[in-house]
């Protein structure tokens, strides 16, 4: 359990929040959102001790461990795979340290026996002696295999470490456990398998989050930092999003009699209530949401962009046709003899274990690769828009916004190209912002407004949900649902694939697989989950 009594964090006269009253009790997992530069992460730090609060204090329960997922991937360079592991628990790890250290005492004392008894005690009080198999079955939960256990950290790749040091997190069932973007450079199958993990942890969980799926399928409650205030909500992040929605638009329609509202919202509780996740969790979460006070449901001050894409004209019934694609990236073949043609309506999204695949895929695509054999032929009525993975040359140098975004556009007229990026929520004097200034997700928004602008038919999008937040995903997401045209993306974004695609085609070495089904009965057919280990063996 975590208590926070009267914290409050303030930059000089800057005040993220304050205020902050509540309890986080053991078995719920508390989503923490709100806007870029709200002090998500900051509530993490003040709650770990690693930042120091204005005012207030955080305490725990007795005896009670904390655990933190690391965010400096260099940290455990020096040491091994499962050791970083298990110095996740440093109680138990300094018990081992010590214990190793007496037990090689050349001097063997009868002190040294006392102490080494009690250290013995302590150490099974903990599960010590299991520990080193606990390790190694949440590395190999997450995908590390067990001949990369006794490897140097520094040896890993980037990917690799964020799933170390996550195990680093889990293990030892911590009693408080602070999770900030965990599934950041997660693949989805090991997304998967922390959903399930986390679903069924019985301590107290808080987590901020981008992957809203993520957050559905975890959370029991939502912290919503707003208004410079800390405020929690029962239910999960789609419940708190469409209630936020529905009061704002219930505040913008004045003439509705306060009663009406108060009817409506209780429907919507009651119809959400009886939709509740799947998860463990379900019956709490659907209880506590009934208990809902209607007064708590607001409306969110966030902003959310304004993402339009309106095609020039309708694409023919000639689209894509690809034959017998093969492609080698430094001699590991990524995808061989890939053949299929694209049909009107279709909404393709490209899975593969290895994420250089769907790259490679969308730069041949796209001409600025080519393919180590096969063609690919698009239709004359297609009108292609790009969100490459990379873009970062696109923003080296000084041009304002609004001279950026003139390049590609045929139009060049300020009230034209001002109207694109206020969409995306550059206002004001931000269009004479300076390109290698902005922040990942300014860029990202940016590259959207270039999209916007070429009145396309056809999106080619490689993991387009990068560096965005959760308001611009969530509109991206509604934006690409109702899109009139064809779409070929990749993507780490659960609820982006389920609810956009219709279309799955994944890619190996050994082969694809094309389906035409969602994402969710993809990945839970066991003839299918057979068919796709295959495609890299």
């Amino acid at each position: 359990m975590i208590t926070v009594s009267d914290l409050a964090i303030q930059f000089g006269k800057r005040i993220l929040f304050q205020d902050v009253n509540m309890k986080f009790m053991p078995g719920n997992c508390y989503g923490i959102i709100g806007a870029n530069g709200a002090g998500k992460s900051t509530f993490i730090k003040m709650l770990s001790g690693e930042l120091q609060s204005t005012r207030g204090n955080v305490s725990f329960g007795p005896g009670e461990r904390l655990s933190v997922l690391q965010q400096n991937h260099s940290e455990f360079n020096d040491y091994t795979v499962l050791t970083t592991v298990l110095m996740g628990h440093t109680k138990l790890w300094a018990v081992m340290k010590e214990k190793d250290a007496l037990y090689s005492k050349t001097d063997f004392s009868e002190n040294d026996g006392h102490r080494a008894s009690e250290l013995e005690e302590q150490f099974a009080e903990m599960d010590g002696w299991n520990a080193e198999s606990d390790a190694a079955n949440l590395l190999s939960g997450l995908g590390i295999k067990e001949d990369v256990h006794d490897k140097l950290m520094g040896d890993l790749s980037g990917k690799e470490k964020v799933k170390v040091l996550l195990a680093q997190a889990l293990f030892g069932k911590p009693d408080n456990l602070l999770l900030d973007e965990p599934t950041n450079d997660l693949d989805l199958e090991t997304v998967n398998w922390l959903e399930s993990y986390l679903a069924n942890f019985d301590n107290t969980v808080l987590v901020v989050s981008h992957d809203r799926h993520f957050l559905d399928s975890i959370c029991t409650h939502i912290v919503d930092i707003d208004f410079n205030r800390v405020q929690q909500f029962p239910g999960n992040y789609t419940f708190w999003y469409e209630s936020s929605q529905l009061a704002l638009r219930q505040q913008l329609t004045q003439n509705k009699k306060a009663e009406d509202r108060k009817k409506e919202l209780q429907e919507f509780i009651a119809r959400f209530s009886a939709n509740a996740s799947k998860s463990k969790q379900t019956t709490s979460r659907k209880k506590m949401i009934e208990k809902l006070n209607i007064e708590e449901i607001k409306p969110s001050t966030r902003k959310y962009p304004g993402i339009i894409f309106t095609p020039e004209r309708e694409p023919g019934n000639n689209i894509l046709e690809v034959k017998g694609l093969t492609k080698s990236l430094n001699g590991n073949l990524l995808f061989k003899n890939l053949s299929f043609t694209m049909q009107k309506d279709d909404k393709i999204v490209f899975l593969s274990r290895d994420t250089r695949a769907m790259t490679a895929l969308f730069e041949i695509l796209k001409g600025h690769d080519t393919a180590d054999a096969g063609t690919f032929e698009w239709g004359q009525t297609i009108l292609k828009a790009y969100l490459p993975l990379e873009y970062e040359e696109l923003f080296q140098s000084e041009m304002t916004l609004m001279d950026w975004l003139a390049q590609y556009s045929t139009d060049t007229h300020e009230a034209y190209l001002r109207g694109f990026l206020g969409k995306m929520l550059f206002a004001g004097e931000e269009i004479f912002k300076k390109t290698n200034v902005l922040s990942g997700g300014e860029k990202v928004r940016c590259m959207i407004s270039r999209m916007m602008t070429r009145n396309a038919n056809v999106m080619l999008l490689d993991t387009p949900t990068n560096h965005l937040d959760l308001e611009s995903i969530q509109a991206f997401n509604n934006t690409l649902i109702k899109f009139k045209g064809n779409i070929l993306m990749s993507s780490h974004d659960h609820e982006f694939i389920q609810t956009v695609c219709n279309r799955i085609i994944e890619i190996g070495p050994k082969g694809a697989i094309d389906k035409l089904m969602d994402y969710d009965d993809y990945i839970s057919d066991d003839k299918l989950k057979e068919q796709r280990a295959k495609l890299y063996l």
